[in-house]
């Protein structure tokens, strides 16, 4: 998992170990290109993110689209586009499109919504209420890789994106109590079976 000094580092690696998985934190992001699988935790800004990954950037996404399976949550996600509105440098460039800010009367959308999907990330999951908290959101230009929306207030947007082996969540699943654990889980043997 990366950590590039903003991250909810602790509670997705308590998460992710409660699913199964064995987390390894690591502030070098070379060494995400070595990993079996990447994850990019929520919290911080996209160009402090960015500069972070700095010149691992092209063997990550080499990793990536070599098959290495990878789970984006909020600006872990955002950073899969080619830019965005809240800062000047590149993304990591996995999904054409940029961020947008939100346009919405009250921004940022913080609490609980309701994710619509059929993606196989939320089998077993009841109630599809998850914890969102953010001002920007991904705008891919291909539409196929959206797979789960949200509601809120006049805006549909992407809550949760795939493409190959990267999987990208607005939403964060460690801080929605058993919805987001089952997610997690999901994406854990999702991730397994990559290997």
């Amino acid at each position: 998992m990366a950590d590039y000094g903003a991250g909810n580092l602790h509670s997705l690696k308590k998460a992710l170990e409660k699913c199964g998985a064995v987390v390894k934190v690591t502030e070098n992001m070379k060494d995400l290109a070595n990993a079996e699988c990447i994850a990019f935790p929520g919290v911080g800004a996209f160009d402090n993110v960015m500069a972070r990954i700095g010149g691992a950037r092209n063997s990550i996404v080499e990793a990536i689209l070599g098959g290495t399976p990878c789970l984006g949550i909020c600006i872990g996600m955002q950073i899969s586009a080619e830019g965005s509105e809240e800062g000047c440098l590149p993304g990591i460039g996995l999904i054409d499109g940029r961020v947008i800010k939100m346009k919405t009367d009250r921004v940022p959308q913080i609490g609980w919504n309701r994710v619509s999907s059929n993606d196989p990330l939320f089998n077993g999951i009841d109630s599809l209420l998850f914890y969102f908290a953010h001002s920007f959101v991904i705008s891919p230009r291909d539409p196929s890789v959206v797979k789960g929306t949200t509601e809120y207030e006049k805006m549909t947007i992407p809550s949760l994106v795939r493409k190959k082996n990267f999987v990208g969540s607005q939403f964060h699943p460690e801080k929605s109590g058993i919805s987001g654990l089952r997610f997690l889980s999901n994406f854990v043997e999702f991730a397994e079976d990559c290997l």
